[in-house]
């Protein structure tokens, strides 16, 4: 035990005596030179190390450097390639010889870095990729020393502290320039299994707009370095530019990080995110071990206001418009991504208000694996009633097929289309159900290649822009002689049911059995309707059961009688025809009817 105590008294002595050797007697300048030199002859650029070296070796291996250059190739805008303010390292040297490593301090001020892309397509980090026979020599050391692994027993760090960092990206081809600066980045004591706190500022000038970004958090790693978790990361960012809502956007997300190394899993948990008057929260995972990493994912949004997120757009006319569309033909979108991701995702919305169309309580379902997009579970609450759908994307074919169903149940149709499309067409409660199918995702093509087929009923409504009633009225009156009738009645026909069926095919959707039945009238027929040139073309019948003078009053000669009606026109703005001959003919047939009555009276019955 005692000569044990003398070899290690001996052994910590050499040390010492060597450490001030070093430190006293050995001037690491001199070979200031020599480095600058092996630096010049790998790189072919000019080195400098302005600054005297500075180190020590007990108790810690340490090194300042300071004043450091690496030189752009010649003719270059920016002198420099990379510049450093100073550096510095410090690791306890005691420490080391049980594997414990404790590092003093990490710093390094003032790193900038220009990349340069000149106008004949060369830059800054050409010729730097060095010899390919250093790149298999360094790959046969790496794969030798993986073998050989070393356990840490601890890893402990005073600090590390990063500042005053810039990145000039400078394209002359494009003249534009890119500056990302990390204005400072710092850790804490750190040490594993422990907390640790940590901070940044970050700032970026983009052509197109502006960034600046700061943060704060909490870093631990786990003993055994397995584990790693960043919790109470709050990140602030500013966005300012042209093309963002407002010119401006402040973000701020509030995030717990875990990453577990040893079973490949990353999740992340969002307590908070707000940006533009929109707030979300949400859980995210990652299984990264497999060919296809797994992502699962649950995002839980308030209030969105879609209008307020689009950016203003150019207007342009109609011949700049066409003159776009003929020089760019339509191609079928790549979806060759959805082949290389494996989600599953959950979405749930308090509320989306886009284009003046309010909807609430969205829930989504849906997966991508294997290059089959699924919406498993789709349901929102609209003007006072519901949807819900489910859909499929096949891509894996080069033009992608799909198919989908969707229901409205119990929703006010007027201020539904009011708000959607413009159009003050129909009133009522509307339950809607549709199938479909199609192939390519084109615009033209999805026009012409969609195939669907549905029913509808809409009860308790009314059309607006025509009285169906005021109209047989008018008729009437004019075919007595009577021109001077003027129509002062609201334009509107009231139902209690409207119902039907239809099939979609060729941008052309069918209706072969509308039917509308009211207190006053019924109405049956079938038209269709053109998506693509959004006209309608419908031949109605209309007949009568009651008196057009109202409830109470004396059948009407036209009761029973089958009346033509027309719609045609465009679907913003219809136009209804009623066929007058079929109220001449019935007026005749009135007129012969009391005829017949009148002469059987004279005629004592007989």
């Amino acid at each position: 035990m005692k000569a044990l105590k003398w070899l290690l008294g001996i052994v910590a002595g050499v040390i010492l005596i060597l450490a001030v050797y070093l430190t006293v007697f050995f001037d690491l300048n001199s070979f200031k030179p020599q480095i600058v030199e092996a630096v010049e002859n790998q790189t072919g650029r000019t080195f400098v190390i302005k600054d005297d070296l500075s180190w020590s070796v007990f108790p810690s291996i340490g090194i300042k450097l300071g004043g450091i250059s690496l030189s752009n190739p010649e003719n270059f805008s920016a002198n420099n390639f990379v510049e450093v303010n100073e550096a510095v390292a410090n690791v306890e040297l005691m420490p080391l010889l049980s594997q414990e490593v404790e590092i003093a301090m990490l710093s390094l001020d003032g790193l900038t870095v220009n990349m340069i892309t000149q106008k004949d397509g060369t830059t800054s980090i050409d010729g730097l990729s060095g010899d390919s026979s250093a790149a298999v020599i360094e790959d046969k050391t790496t794969d030798s020393t993986a073998k050989t692994s070393v356990e840490l027993q601890s890893l402990q760090i005073g600090g590390v502290s990063i500042t005053n960092t810039t990145i000039n990206l400078i394209d002359e081809t494009t003249d534009t320039t890119q500056v990302f600066k990390l204005n400072s980045l710092t850790l804490g004591e750190f040490s594993l299994g422990n907390d640790a706190d940590f901070a940044y500022d970050f700032s970026a000038q983009l052509p197109d707009m502006t960034v600046n970004s700061n943060g704060e958090g909490k870093l631990n790693v786990s003993k055994d370095l397995a584990k790693l978790a960043i919790n109470g990361f709050t990140i602030n960012t500013d966005v300012s530019g042209k093309g963002i809502p407002n010119n401006q956007v402040s973000t701020q997300l509030v995030t717990d990080i875990a990453v577990a190394l040893d079973s490949q899993n990353v999740e992340v948990i969002i307590s908070k995110l707000s940006a533009m008057e929109i707030d979300a929260t949400g859980k995210l995972s990652v299984n990264y071990g497999a060919k296809i990493p797994k992502i699962n994912m649950q995002m839980d949004f308030g209030d969105i206001d879609v209008d307020k997120l689009m950016p203003a757009s150019d207007e342009q006319t109609p011949a700049e418009t066409e003159k776009v569309a003929s020089t760019a033909p339509a191609t079928e979108p790549d979806l060759s991504a959805l082949k290389t991701i494996d989600v599953t995702m959950g979405v749930t919305i308090k509320s989306i208000k886009v284009a003046n169309l309010l909807t609430q309580n969205w829930k989504m379902n849906a997966t991508v694996k294997d290059g089959i997009a699924n919406l498993s579970e789709f349901s929102a609450n609209l003007y006072e009633g519901s949807i819900q759908a489910t859909a499929k994307l096949d891509a894996r074919q080069k033009v992608a097929s799909y198919h989908f169903e969707e229901s409205l149940t119990g929703v006010q149709f007027r201020p539904l289309l009011k708000d959607a499309a413009d159009v003050d067409l129909i009133s009522g409660a509307a339950n809607f159900k549709v199938k479909g199918s199609g192939k390519s995702l084109i615009p033209d093509n999805i026009k012409k290649n969609l195939l669907a087929k549905g029913d509808f009923e809409i009860a308790d409504g009314s059309l607006y822009g025509v009285n169906i009633p005021q109209m047989i009225r008018s008729a009437q009156d004019k075919l007595k002689g009577d021109l001077s009738a003027k129509n002062t009645e609201e334009l509107k026909t009231d139902f209690t049911s409207l119902t039907g069926s239809f099939d979609l095919n060729n941008a052309v959707l069918t209706n072969p059995d509308l039917a509308m039945s009211s207190p006053l009238i019924r109405l049956s027929g079938n038209g269709n309707a053109n998506i693509d040139s959004q006209t309608v073309d419908y031949k109605l019948t209309t007949s009568l059961v009651g008196s057009l003078a109202g409830q109470g009053g004396e059948k009407d000669a036209l009761a029973g009688v089958d009346i033509p009606l027309t719609i045609t026109g465009s679907m913003q703005d219809p136009k209804f025809g009623i066929d007058t001959s079929a109220l001449f003919d019935a007026k005749i047939k009135g007129e012969t009817d009391k005829l017949k009555d009148s002469l059987f009276k004279k005629l004592g019955g007989f």
